[in-house]
């Protein structure tokens, strides 16, 4: 029998309602500022002296994360025609549970003492870091969840990808800064293995239908989406990593990346797509690729031509992505990618993550000089050789490939 239409219209509010006094009790219960005193007093295991925490609270890139997430993401979700404006709604509730799921989730692995979550600005970083994978994920997912189901995947992707993030920096030692593997790979492939598993051949067609229904709204949305993406992601990209000289690599490659990656764009657009230039969503798609490509590379790369040559590359993939690519996903393997994450998040995530073994090899203190310290701690301590590290770095994406998709399938 069809659900009465009172019942159907109370599950969201009744969920958020359940969620939300669990997240209140959870809070009461275990989490606790971090104590800003001397470092003395402090643990060193939660870094949360008064000195660095006010500083990182101070800085722009803090604030720029969280403009990142809620603009830049969230208007990536709003370009249906048919769902614009309750798909923007949505992801905002979408962040609102996952931010705070994820500081519970993330304190349990990273800033928990004596039974405590000790929360500060690193935490609400990392959070953010989470939350955006579950808005790459939503994206695969378009126009085919509903906001009950939208919880429900934030409530397991915040889990898993918090999980594949411990084992790969803190237990295996993988440098990730701006998270290649670990925000754009994971989310990436968790949505597009949970597209897969909801595949239902008569509603897919239906939505296929639906996304051709984008006109004037997806461009004048993208214009504002890519403008936030130029000003923000390279403090987004550049938020973990420490404070220093490897900080300005990573700003400044992500830049570099972005611009020639915008370049390749009207190179290739016009002919695989035959339009005299580019639409906006496309400079949007070539922005997210260039940064996705940048994650782990940024703070690795020792000569701005280098970030030249992989935002080009990878803005030469991306559309390649879309036009041979997406119909093989969807005619062959059954996935329907709404917004086309695969191209503009997953494989430049898994060209980042090669791209940051090949660096890894070439590291050395001669090239790195004291950045070697910042990006490759156990290298520079002796503790690693630097093929070691390779290896590491290597390894570390077969595995988030695996944890996506083994969550994928169970959350689908």
């Amino acid at each position: 029998m069809p659900e009465p239409a009172a019942a159907s219209r109370l599950r969201l509010p009744g969920l958020c309602f359940l969620l939300q006094i669990l997240n209140i009790l959870l809070f009461a219960v275990f989490v606790r500022y971090s104590p800003e005193s001397s470092p003395g007093r402090c643990p060193p295991q939660l870094n949360c002296s008064r000195g660095h925490q006010d500083s990182l609270f101070q800085q722009p890139r803090f604030r720029d994360v969280h403009i990142q997430v809620l603009l830049s993401f969230g208007l990536l979700l709003a370009f249906l025609g048919r769902y614009g404006p309750g798909s923007a709604a949505t992801s905002i509730l979408s962040v609102a549970f996952a931010i705070q799921w994820a500081v519970l989730i993330q304190g349990i692995f990273f800033f928990s003492l004596n039974g405590k979550i000790y929360v500060g600005a690193q935490s609400m970083v990392r959070a953010d870091f989470c939350t955006a994978a579950v808005l790459i994920s939503i994206g695969a997912l378009l126009g085919r969840v509903n906001p009950v189901q939208m919880l429900l995947l934030a409530l397991l992707e915040v889990t898993l990808c918090t999980l594949n993030e411990f084992i790969l920096l803190s237990l295996m030692g993988v440098s990730d800064s701006g998270r290649s593997l670990t925000v754009h790979t994971f989310g990436a492939y968790f949505g597009l293995t949970v597209s897969r598993v909801l595949h239902q051949p008569l509603k897919d067609k239906r939505k296929r239908d639906e996304r051709q229904d984008v006109g004037h709204q997806a461009d004048a949305l993208a214009v504002l989406g890519t403008v936030y993406l130029w000003i923000f992601w390279p403090s987004f990209a550049s938020a973990a990593t420490v404070q220093g000289s490897a900080e300005s690599w990573a700003v400044l490659n992500t830049c570099f990346s972005l611009a020639a990656s915008a370049v390749a764009t009207f190179i290739l657009s016009p002919v695989l797509f035959e339009e005299s230039a580019p639409r906006m969503v496309r400079i949007q798609d070539a922005a997210l690729a260039a940064m996705a490509v940048m994650g782990m590379a940024g703070e690795m790369l020792a000569t701005p031509f280098g970030a030249l040559i992989a935002g080009f590359l990878v803005g030469l993939i991306s559309p390649l992505g879309f036009r041979f690519l997406t119909p093989v996903l969807r005619a062959r393997l059954k996935i329907q990618d709404t917004c086309g994450v695969h191209n503009v998040h997953g494989l430049p995530g898994i060209l980042g993550a090669l791209l940051g073994t090949l660096l890894t090899l070439l590291a050395s203190a001669d090239v790195f000089g004291d950045r070697l310290e910042l990006v490759f701690p156990l290298v520079a301590q002796g503790s690693r050789t630097v093929t070691d590290q390779a290896l590491v770095q290597l390894a570390a994406l077969p595995l988030t490939l695996l944890l996506a998709t083994l969550g994928g399938c169970l959350t689908g």
